[in-house]
């Protein structure tokens, strides 16, 4: 596995293909299979059989050789695979930054979108090729593939933000992502 490159960083370019997902030179990739999203479907009995019966992928994030480290702007690409577990559709785990900071994400391939949550107010916003999602200070975010094929975007963040899992387990997301007879529903997510 690549990894970060080590400060002080030189200038650099970094090259995209939006075909295959990923960004040269490239740093670190995460894979996350539905296993790994334990707590995240509504239901736990639907997640436990697809785990068991294939745990498939569900995201890949490639990270550029930006370090995630205070001052530096580190850039990814996340894809996220078409499917659902118990109707509701194949997401990333979500998180809060611990780091109250904005992100960026600029939609490449697919349809999807982002749930933001900031406790106490929820936002749905559609990410197609072309289209920027702003994600402000204090928002948790969470991604979703809303279609057939695989949905991809480009993440531009602060190093020094940080990733709170936790924070969307304790508090959820404000919205649910379902697909009902072939469309997006939106439902309240109760803990």
């Amino acid at each position: 596995m690549s990894e970060f490159a080590k400060r002080p960083i030189e200038p650099m370019q970094i090259s995209l293909d939006i075909a295959s997902g990923s960004l040269t030179p490239s740093g670190p990739t995460l894979t996350r299979r539905l296993s790994d999203l334990d707590g995240c479907f509504l239901n736990p009995k639907e997640f436990q059989s697809d785990v068991t019966s294939g745990n498939p992928i569900v995201y890949d994030v490639i990270s550029s050789l930006v370090p995630e480290t205070a001052r530096e702007l580190p850039q990814s690409i996340t894809t996220i695979y078409p499917g659902s577990c118990g109707g509701e559709f194949y997401m990333t785990k979500g998180h809060q930054h611990l780091d109250l900071q904005g992100e960026i994400y600029y939609g490449l391939e697919g349809t999807g979108g982002i749930i933001l949550f900031d406790g106490k107010i929820s936002k749905w916003l559609e990410i197609t090729p072309g289209k920027i999602g702003y994600i402000p200070p204090g928002w948790a975010h969470r991604s979703i593939n809303t279609g057939a094929i695989k949905y991809k975007f480009l993440a531009v963040y602060p190093g020094s933000a940080g990733h709170d899992y936790g924070w969307v387990l304790k508090n959820g997301m404000g919205y649910r992502a379902f697909s009902e007879n072939g469309k997006l529903v939106l439902k309240d997510f109760v803990i």
